[in-house]
């Protein structure tokens, strides 16, 4: 799928009016969607319980909160790209708070063609996120078939007096005479012994 084809989540978090329309504007349906906006912090935390976005704008301070921890939770989450809007004579200050974490940062008054910018890069890093995420999901599915390969091994070592590696090799050659996954098989040793 190409970029142009992809369509991105967004929430938007700011207290202005103003400033949530002037977000809008820049981001056309075709592309993002669903586009959901909060007045606070809280009301961005139950957002966000409720489903996962691609994108964060956070026009800091809110009213309940700077809005700060929520973009550094926002990004330790996973595939979230956050950017938070500072004042300027705050942004060196609010930069350094949170730049390890991932989130952009971007001064406060700022034009809309440095906006479009910024939207470009949170598009990059957020496809990098994508990229990562189908590298480590294979890589922790392999590791909760080792886990239940292991546990079963261990349920026939103690329920049948097998050795680890008659276990091992039991499980494997169940797997290839019944054309299953190790997984598949170790499911079931496990349920039939626990």
């Amino acid at each position: 799928m190409s970029l142009q084809e992809r369509v991105y989540s967004v929430l938007i978090v700011s207290a202005s009016e103003k400033f949530q329309s002037s977000i809008l504007s820049l981001l056309p349906e075709s592309s993002y969607s669903p586009i959901i906006t909060a007045a606070s912090v809280g009301e961005a935390e139950r957002d966000r319980n409720q489903r996962d976005f691609d994108f964060i704008f956070i026009n800091s301070p809110l009213p309940d909160d700077a809005g700060i921890r929520f973009a550094v939770d926002c990004c330790r989450a996973g595939g979230t790209v956050a950017v938070l809007f500072a004042a300027a004579a705050l942004y060196e200050q609010v930069l350094a708070r949170v730049a390890e974490h991932g989130v952009f940062v971007l001064p406060r008054p700022i034009p809309r063609d440095a906006i479009l910018r910024g939207l470009n890069w949170m598009t990059a890093a957020r496809e990098r996120l994508r990229n990562y995420e189908k590298k480590v999901q294979p890589i922790e599915e392999k590791m909760e078939e080792i886990r239940l390969v292991n546990r079963a091994k261990w349920l026939l070592i103690s329920e049948l007096k097998m050795s680890e590696a008659d276990a091992h090799h039991y499980i494997t050659h169940q797997a290839m005479d019944r054309c299953a996954s190790k997984r598949a098989v170790a499911e079931e040793i496990i349920r039939l012994y626990s």
